[in-house]
């Protein structure tokens, strides 16, 4: 599978389990009802999807250009660690407002989040590459 198929497939598989965690994991960290956390996670996995086609294009437009094809344990972390990254300066702002909690605390949350979607998303993606092949920027 290639393409905008591919990224679609991708990252709707990806947010659906994003949003059904978060939904639990700000339930839990917070004072607030399981429907007001469900509305961030899905607020969140909005800006989420919007920040994965963003930096996954950009990423494999770098990749393209490699003389070293594949990817390695190396360039797997370094994806992770930039989406993940770019992803915590989008969101804790956020968090930190709809739950009404300073933005130390969001970081926080978002930190300990972060740590899980770090491993989630290396797993993710090489469980995803494994089931419908390496894309044509990396074969």
């Amino acid at each position: 599978m290639q393409g905008i198929k591919r990224k679609v497939v991708y990252v709707c598989l990806y947010e659906a389990i994003a949003i059904t965690i978060c939904s639990v994991s700000f339930f839990a960290l917070s004072d607030k009802g399981l429907a007001h956390a469900t509305t961030l996670s899905i607020a969140c996995s909005a800006i989420a999807v919007l920040w994965n086609l963003g930096f996954n294009a950009l990423f494999e437009r770098w990749e393209a250009v490699q003389a070293v094809r594949g990817r390695s344990l190396a360039r797997r972390a370094a994806h992770a660690l930039g989406f993940e990254g770019g992803l915590i300066v989008l969101l804790v702002p956020l968090i930190a407002w709809w739950l009404d909690v300073s933005l130390m605390q969001s970081l926080l949350m978002d930190i300990g989040l972060s740590i899980f979607f770090l491993v989630y998303t290396f797993i993710f993606g090489w469980v995803f590459d494994r089931i419908f092949g390496l894309p044509a920027s990396a074969a």
